[in-house]
């Protein structure tokens, strides 16, 4: 599982800073989460391939999170694309970029799918044979929503060693893979657990961006290897944070303690604050493995 922060502050993009957007690649998958002003440059900096990218997440409709998305749908059209391009958003989207389109009489030539996203409770929005994605429900000023990724539990792995010894045919190790026991060449019954092991522990990742302080949270992403969440303020500024309904490091922090999360990763700052670190050391005596967010930064978690 891999992170590509994009983006990470809030309010108006600077020289140096940009608003928030990242992507999340995850069993072969190339997730695109929130999509703010400037999106589309930072991928190519980060030489990440439009291509791949089938499947964008938008939180919610304050232009810091999704005023790239109309640019970057453009661009994909003027690269001739030709995949289905799916959005989960909050509804109004849909009538936004269409509006946009229409007016410049830019219409994509690939399938542009939009999910309307109304439910204030947590909804499974996106399946296949290897990863689910929830909707986290986040108390902001508008609509908003976090994304819960989830990865499904994986293939077992051959003991190729085990394997040769217990002379089983190659046209039977796809069953081996599925946990099948499984018949040798003399044909005695090889139970799987001898010539298999487990598979990896399924990663999660939580995207928390924008909300205010909220324990109703803690139920979707309980025991989540990595959390993302926002933290605007530092607790100086905590009647900021609850008069525009966002949060400190040190309510971020609770959070991932109070979920047992693996990681927390703060982000969405202020562009008040100079120096980052100061969320950090605000954060790190209530939650030890706490990461900062920085534009540009990879985090690969195996």
């Amino acid at each position: 599982m891999k992170l590509t922060i994009l983006g990470c502050y809030s309010a108006t993009p600077r020289t140096n800073t940009n608003p928030t957007s990242q992507v999340l690649e995850i069993k072969n998958h190339t997730f695109l989460i929130d999509c703010g002003e400037g999106t589309q440059v930072e991928l190519r900096r980060n030489k990440i391939k439009f291509s791949r990218i089938k499947h964008i997440f938008i939180s919610h409709l304050h232009g810091d999170h999704c005023f790239g998305l109309v640019g970057l749908v453009s661009t994909f059209r003027l690269l001739t694309r030709e995949a289905d391009l799916h959005v989960y958003a909050p509804k109004g989207l849909k009538e936004v970029i269409t509006l946009q389109m229409k007016l410049s009489d830019s219409w994509t030539n690939y399938r542009l799918i939009f999910h309307e996203l109304t439910s204030t409770t947590s909804e499974l929005i996106y399946e296949d044979d290897k990863v689910e994605v929830y909707t986290i429900p986040l108390e902001h000023r508008i609509y908003t929503n976090g994304f819960l990724f989830k990865e499904k539990l994986g293939e077992r792995k051959l003991d190729m060693n085990a394997v040769l010894n217990a002379d089983i045919e190659v046209s039977y190790y796809r069953k081996l893979k599925q946990g099948f026991d499984v018949e040798n060449r003399q044909g005695a019954v090889v139970e799987n657990k001898t010539v298999t092991r487990d598979p990896n522990k399924p990663k999660s990742y939580a995207f928390c961006s924008d909300t205010a302080y909220s324990e109703s949270i803690l139920p979707i992403i309980k025991d989540v290897d990595v959390l993302y969440h926002e933290s605007t303020f530092l607790e100086q500024n905590k009647e900021l944070a609850e008069s525009t309904k966002h949060s400190t490091a040190k309510q971020a922090a609770k959070i991932a303690k109070m979920s047992n999360s693996g990681t927390l990763i703060l982000g969405h700052y202020s562009t008040r604050y100079d120096d980052l670190s100061i969320f950090k050391k605000e954060a790190e005596p209530i939650f030890k493995n706490t990461k900062l967010a920085v534009d540009g930064k990879v985090f690969n978690f195996d």
